[in-house]
C-alpha cells in the first residue's frame, strides 16, 4: 500500500496488493443491456486504432452479433467519418441516440455527430473531455448489444485513464506497428491497463507488410518488428497482423468500410467470442 494511500481504489493507479477491483462511476440507462465492453488502444496516434475498431466492428456485425462503436477519441473522432455516418445526433430527456451505419445497422456515437461541421474543433481540456466519454456511454441510448467497441484516444492521461477508470471493460485490443518507437509507447499503455487492473486480450499490428499485386508476396517495409518482443515481454497473444492496404485506405477515406471483406481479424473475434 502506497504511503499516501487515500483508499480510493477508483482514483488511484497504484498496483498494491490491497488495490480492490475499481467500480464503475458510470451506470448505463435502464434500456441499455450491454455484454461485453471492449476498448481498442494503442497509446500512440496515427497507427490504426480506428482502422481496427471499425474492422472488428464490421466482421462482429457480419456474424449476427449487435455491436456497437463508442468514440472515445474526442478531439481527433474518426468514426463518423469512416461509416459516413453524417445525420446529427438527437436525444430526449434521458440521454442521447446513436446514429447506425448504412449497410449494417452498426449504432455509433461519436462528437461529429454532435458539431456544426466536422471540421469544427473541440477545444476543451482533459478533465472535461473525460466526463463526456463517461456520458456517452452511461447517457446513450444504447439498446441491447453483445458487444460495444470503444475506439480510444492516444495517451496514457486523462481520457484514457477515464475509460479504463469508469467504464467496466472486459478486455482491452493493443494496436502497434511494425517501428520500435511505436512499440516502446504501446509498452507504456499495457503497463497503464496492468494498473488499472484491466486485462489485455492481446496485440494487432498494423501496417505489418504489403502485398505485391503481382505474385501475391508479403513485402515488409521495416527490417525487424518489434511486435513479437512486446508480446513475449507481457506475456501476449498476437491476434492479427494486418497489411498496408490502398483498397481499405480508400474505402474509410470514402466512409465505405463496410464494403471490405477480410479475415485479418478471424483470430481476434475468437479470443473475444471466447470471453
Amino acid at each position: 500500500m502506497s504511503n499516501t494511500c487515500n483508499h480510493d481504489c477508483s482514483n488511484c493507479s497504484e498496483n498494491c496488493s490491497s488495490r480492490e477491483k475499481t467500480v464503475s462511476k458510470n451506470s448505463p440507462l435502464p434500456t441499455t443491456k450491454i455484454k461485453k465492453i471492449i476498448g481498442v488502444l494503442s497509446g500512440k496516434g496515427g497507427v490504426g486504432k480506428s482502422m481496427v475498431s471499425s474492422l472488428l466492428a464490421v466482421s462482429l456485425a457480419r456474424k449476427g452479433y449487435r455491436v456497437g462503436i463508442l468514440d472515445s477519441d474526442i478531439t481527433g473522432p474518426s468514426i463518423a467519418k469512416i461509416f459516413d455516418v453524417q445525420r446529427p445526433a438527437y436525444g430526449d430527456e434521458n440521454g442521447v441516440f446513436p446514429n447506425y451505419t448504412e449497410q449494417l445497422n452498426i449504432p455509433v456515437l461519436s462528437v461529429n455527430i454532435m458539431l456544426d461541421s466536422e471540421d469544427t474543433p473541440v477545444l476543451l481540456r482533459g478533465p472535461i473531455i473525460g466526463g463526456m466519454v463517461g456520458q456517452f456511454y452511461s447517457e446513450a441510448h444504447w439498446g441491447e448489444l453483445d458487444y460495444l467497441l470503444i475506439d480510444m484516444p492516444p495517451g496514457t492521461s486523462d481520457v484514457a485513464l477515464s475509460v479504463l477508470q469508469d467504464i467496466p471493460l472486459d478486455g482491452l485490443v493493443m494496436v502497434s506497428n511494425p517501428s520500435k518507437l511505436v512499440s516502446m509507447i504501446v509498452s507504456k499503455a499495457i503497463i497503464m491497463a496492468e494498473k488499472t487492473n484491466t486485462k489485455v486480450l492481446g496485440l494487432v499490428e498494423n501496417m505489418a507488410y504489403i502485398k505485391c499485386p503481382d505474385c501475391g508476396k508479403e513485402i515488409r517495409l521495416y527490417q525487424e518488428s518489434d511486435i513479437n518482443t512486446i508480446a513475449d515481454k507481457f506475456n501476449l497473444p498476437l491476434l492479427a497482423s494486418l497489411p498496408m492496404d490502398a483498397y481499405l485506405a480508400d474505402l474509410a477515406d470514402n466512409g465505405k468500410i463496410e464494403e471490405y471483406n477480410g479475415n485479418y481479424l478471424d483470430k481476434l473475434i475468437q479470443t473475444i467470442e471466447e470471453l
